[in-house]
């Protein structure tokens, strides 16, 4: 099992790929959000489907997941028929339209990619790959976790370091630090 050290680190490490993401966001069109585009991605993988299951791939709640299906049937891109099985739902599918834009969305990242990593070997790309499929793998769905109950007042408390005062605290107070929350990078 790794040391304590490196799961610290991994934790400001993923923090930080927020600003991979909001990098990557900034390549989309303005009509193709990050949620769109997921929405086209996870059609063209997976193919046609449910809104549910979509939200299930998704990660999200079923709400956000219609407000992205909304927005991409809007402009033509899937199509919801409905569902055989149960007429009260409906399937989604690509259009051509939807097609041509993913094509799109996917020869921009793909060009912003290699263009970001272009000092990193085949092999490195590969690596990061692998590793970053094993930890989604490792999370699976975490939707279905239970929330874990957090007290922020306790575990400061616990992690509290005595104040550098020129007088004495006064009994049964201690100083409050942060020191023990790891900083989020920009």
């Amino acid at each position: 099992m790794a040391a304590q050290s490196h799961y610290e680190e991994l934790a400001r490490q993923l923090s930080a790929i927020g600003a991979v993401k909001r990098g990557l966001g900034r390549i989309l069109p303005p009509e193709c959000p990050p949620g769109s585009a997921a929405v086209l991605t996870l059609l063209d993988r997976h193919g046609e489907m449910r809104l549910s299951r979509l939200a299930e791939l998704m990660a999200v709640d079923m709400s956000v997941t219609s407000r992205h299906v909304t927005h991409v049937a809007e402009r033509g891109w899937i199509d919801r028929s409905p569902d055989p099985g149960d007429k009260r739902s409906r399937i989604l599918r690509l259009t051509p339209d939807g097609e041509a834009v993913l094509r799109e969305l996917s020869r921009r990242t793909t060009e912003t990619l290699a263009h970001t990593l272009g000092d990193w070997s085949d092999d490195e790309v590969g690596q990061l790959n692998a590793m970053l499929a094993r930890l989604r793998d490792s999370f699976g769905d975490c939707r279905s976790w239970p929330p874990v109950p957090f007290d922020c007042t306790a575990a400061l408390t616990a992690s509290a370091l005595p104040a550098p005062a020129l007088t004495a605290p006064a009994p049964g107070t201690e100083a409050l630090t942060t020191s023990a929350i790891p900083a989020t990078p920009a």
